[in-house]
């Protein structure tokens, strides 16, 4: 039938990508590499690694502001176990030196996704161990109520930073399967946090500075991008961000690749959202997935959640978000190498195909 099955336990890392991995006592270890062949039997174009990169000067690392994105602070000597019972993820991770971010889900008790977050170990040792939460800043005030209410008595304090921005530094002169080039700080003391994205080579490393620094001053062979380039360069690869590509209470965190962003542990005990989640992951199927998808024509007028059809008006999906003709659908894997359709609210129809990212392990095959 053409369906995509994901093998189990596919929590591994990539080798050389700086990324944490557990194995499950018995299960399958799968490992991510940085440049992988799509699956045998889908049709799909390679289109996203000359997509959506902005054209700068060669060798130049680019700085993107990112004010979609804020930042909590939770800091005191129960934070990692407050986090522990709440995130996809194995706050462990956060204790080993080479490890200082951290991509996880914060899930609802029906195992759906309410927030993608990333943390960040704290340099400073002032006020006991802590981190830096990154989140959608459109749900900041709901993520420091979710926060509050599991707080109970654990000796933590929480607090937005409003004084405090991120940054997305990529380099132009990567190529699919090339490890990222570190940039040089000239600065490091200005940097509050500076760290490889644990989601995925491919999006370089995350900054965060006082809202008053500029990051030409903090990083050598550096320039300013637009932020709408970042986003271009997210939907051309496949990476969901915050609510619009994550709708809170509506996505589940197995269907948006949670696995394949080192976003998960099967391993780390309970968590709010957790028996679900492990009870899809341990079937070994996923029949859905998020897929990034290049339109025929940009539309405008895109309900949320637009229905996809295939050629003879099969159901095949649901479109997401997206910027210009590149987006995010979540697509019916049996459907996810024909040529789909959507129709705006303003009635214009369009096409569009799916292809398989680079950054998917090479162990997702075709049945």
């Amino acid at each position: 039938m053409g369906v995509l099955c994901f093998a189990r336990g596919a929590l591994a890392s990539a080798s050389g990508l700086g990324v944490y991995a557990r194995k499950k006592p018995g299960g399958l270890c799968v490992t991510l590499l940085s440049s992988v062949s799509a699956p045998a039997g889908i049709r799909v174009r390679r289109y996203s690694q000359d997509t959506g990169n902005p054209k700068h000067s060669p060798g130049q690392f680019v700085c993107y502001y990112l004010p979609h994105r804020s930042l909590l602070k939770i800091q005191g000597q129960d934070t990692s176990a407050f986090l522990q019972g709440i995130i996809t993820n194995d706050m462990a991770v956060l204790d080993e030196p080479e490890h200082r971010a951290l991509y996880a889900h914060m899930l609802n008790v029906q195992g759906r996704t309410l927030y993608d977050i990333i943390l960040y170990r704290l340099k400073e040792t002032e006020g006991g161990y802590g981190v830096f939460l990154e989140c959608d800043n459109t749900i900041k005030d709901s993520i420091l109520k979710h926060l509050k209410v599991y707080k109970i008595r654990r000796k933590v304090n929480i607090s937005p930073c409003s004084e405090l921005s991120v940054w997305a530094v990529l380099s132009q002169q990567n190529k699919p399967g090339q490890e990222f080039r570190k940039p040089e700080l000239s600065s490091p003391d200005k940097a509050l946090a500076w760290e490889a994205d644990p989601r995925t080579q491919q999006m370089g490393r995350r900054l965060v500075l006082q809202s008053d620094v500029d990051p030409l001053k903090v990083i050598a062979s550096c320039q300013k991008g637009d932020t709408e380039d970042y986003h271009r360069h997210r939907y051309a690869i496949g990476l969901p961000e915050g609510v619009k590509d994550l709708p809170p209470g509506v996505a589940f965190p197995l269907e948006s690749n949670l696995v394949y962003m080192q976003g998960i542990s099967f391993s780390k005990g309970c968590y709010i959202g957790q028996e679900l989640t492990a009870r899809t992951h341990h079937t070994g199927v996923i029949r859905k997935r998020l897929m990034p998808v290049r339109l025929s024509s940009p539309v405008e007028h895109l309900e949320e959640g637009t229905a996809l059809l295939t050629q003879s008006g099969k159901p095949a999906g649901k479109h997401r978000a997206g910027t210009g003709e590149l987006g995010l659908s979540l697509i019916r894997m049996a459907h996810a190498k024909e040529v789909l359709t959507l129709r705006s609210s303003d009635d214009t129809t369009v096409t569009l195909e799916a292809s398989v990212p680079d950054w998917w392990p090479e162990d997702a095959k075709c049945n």
